[in-house]
């Protein structure tokens, strides 16, 4: 049940933010005892949670790309190529969330030949024009051109745990340009992401001040040869890449896709199935955050008598805790003299209201430890 009255739908895009949730936890920290990885799964199921328990959404679905080339390949065959290769303790990873996603009974889409991004803008348009509104999760920036007055863009800024709400207002803050224009930004620019090269000598600010004086992309090509100085010519000798980067960058917006919108109202999990699956991946955090989300309120700590489940940081272990006790109330305890992150502290521990806890020594912390203390002291 959304939180509001307006009708809710919440999609994700499935790769991006799984790729997100993989890098942003240690994959030597998360794996079963029979070796499987884990840290994308952990990362993108803790996230959803959060997304569930905070935005409350009536309907839910989480799209994904399929293996091989788009229609965009086949018009461009460097379209997103140079990327380093993926990890290989990635990729067996989506299919382990879309085991979660199946037993948590939350729709997922694919399409041959297209991206999640096009099944994000058929879906979001769905949703406008049965007039819910639509919040995007995705860390692609092709997805700002969806952000309307109903549809609002997530994205992440560190890791899946630090979401930005991108309106229209926020947009055109960051972007320079509302979200209708940002693919005719990105046009001039390029997109590294996509191996898509812009403009030489162009960035952001000169290309947002063509877009308003010219009133948009097309008629800045039509003018093309008003425009003055070495930006100008330079536009002139690269007028070809900027139409290719325009025609890339649209989304599609009426796909034909094996569900509707109808079809992604948000249903009644599947208990058994959930543990069954969550203790395979060994996720008993997990499990009990997403029986307190499904099963309503959670018991008093008084009433539930907790038991302390406490474990010692390994180095490099802290930003995963972190993460996995997102959006819970952390207590702090120190031994020693310390104070605001300097002293002679001997030990630190915290502690949540879940009773899960961890103790470190300060001495034992490594470099990226110290940085994500500092960062959530902060």
């Amino acid at each position: 049940m959304s939180k509001t009255s307006r009708p809710t739908l919440l999609i994700l895009d499935g790769h991006s933010m799984a790729f997100r949730a993989f890098f942003a936890l240690p994959v030597d920290n998360f794996a079963t005892s029979t070796g499987q990885h884990t840290n994308a799964v952990y990362g993108f199921v803790s996230m959803l949670i959060n997304l569930l328990r905070d935005e409350q959404p009536s309907h839910v679905a989480v799209a994904f790309d399929l293996a091989g080339g788009t229609f965009r390949t086949e018009q461009y065959g460097e379209y997103k190529g140079g990327r380093a290769p993926i990890p290989p303790e990635f990729p067996g990873q989506i299919d382990l969330i879309k085991e979660v996603l199946d037993a948590l009974n939350i729709v997922h889409l694919e399409k041959p030949d297209y991206e999640a991004d096009d099944i994000l803008a058929t879906m979001s348009t769905r949703a406008t024009r049965k007039g819910m509104r639509t919040l995007v999760v995705s860390g692609d920036r092709d997805a700002i051109q969806l952000v309307n007055d109903d549809v609002t863009l997530l994205y992440p800024r560190k890791g899946v745990s630090d979401l930005l709400r991108l309106d229209p207002q926020a947009v055109e803050e960051k972007y320079l340009v509302p979200p209708a224009s940002y693919p005719e930004l990105a046009a001039l620019v390029g997109e590294s992401a996509d191996n898509l090269p812009g403009v030489p000598g162009v960035g952001p600010k000169t290309a947002a001040k063509w877009l308003k004086s010219y009133d948009g992309l097309e008629n800045l090509i039509r003018e093309a040869d008003s425009v003055k100085g070495k930006a100008g010519q330079s536009l002139r000798d690269h007028l070809e890449d900027v139409q290719r980067n325009r025609r890339l960058n649209a989304l599609v917006l009426d796909l034909d896709l094996d569900a509707d919108i109808d079809d992604l109202a948000h249903r009644p999990w599947n208990p058994e199935a959930t543990r069954t699956l969550f203790e395979s991946l060994e996720f008993r955090n997990l499990w009990d955050r997403v029986q307190a989300l499904e099963g309503g309120e959670e018991e008093p700590a008084e009433a539930a008598g907790i038991q302390i489940d406490g474990k010692t940081l390994t180095a490099g272990g802290l930003a995963g805790w972190l993460a996995e006790h997102a959006g819970q109330r952390i207590g702090l305890e120190v031994t020693g003299s310390w104070s605001q992150g300097t002293g002679d502290a001997t030990g630190l521990a915290l502690g949540c209201q879940d009773g899960s806890a961890l103790w470190l020594d300060p001495a034992e912390l490594g470099p990226a430890d110290d940085r994500e203390l500092a960062s959530w002291l902060a």
